[in-house]
């Protein structure tokens, strides 16, 4: 991750598939978490929409624990996903795989 206000916000991402294989892949965003999602979406390669993205402490003090609520949609349907972390970036990128398991999740049981 790199980001600050003299550079581009840029996010590099390991993955591992359901087949155990590790992916990475890296992205330049508008921001560090514009620079993760887009980093994810190029391995998962799956068409949604960032729709909400909010962040709330859920502890208290300089090493609090940020908790990241994502809304994601594809195809018409809504997928949260919640992610939680002293690092609010880790915290977004674990939301955002949480809201992309559940859509890929409801696609594997439509067929």
């Amino acid at each position: 991750m790199s980001c600050g206000d003299r550079g581009i916000p840029t996010a590099s991402v390991k993955l591992t598939d359901p087949d155990g294989q590790v992916l990475a892949d890296a992205a330049l965003g508008t921001g560090p978490v514009d620079a993760v999602c887009k980093a994810i979406n190029r391995l998962v390669e799956v068409p949604n929409v960032l729709t909400e993205f909010s962040v709330k402490s859920v502890t208290e003090g300089i090493d609090a624990i940020g908790e990241v609520l994502i809304r994601i949609e594809s195809a018409g349907i809504t997928y949260t996903g919640r992610g939680a972390d002293t690092d609010i970036i880790v915290a977004s990128a674990k939301a955002y795989i949480n809201a992309l398991n559940r859509l890929l999740s409801a696609k594997k049981a439509a067929g």
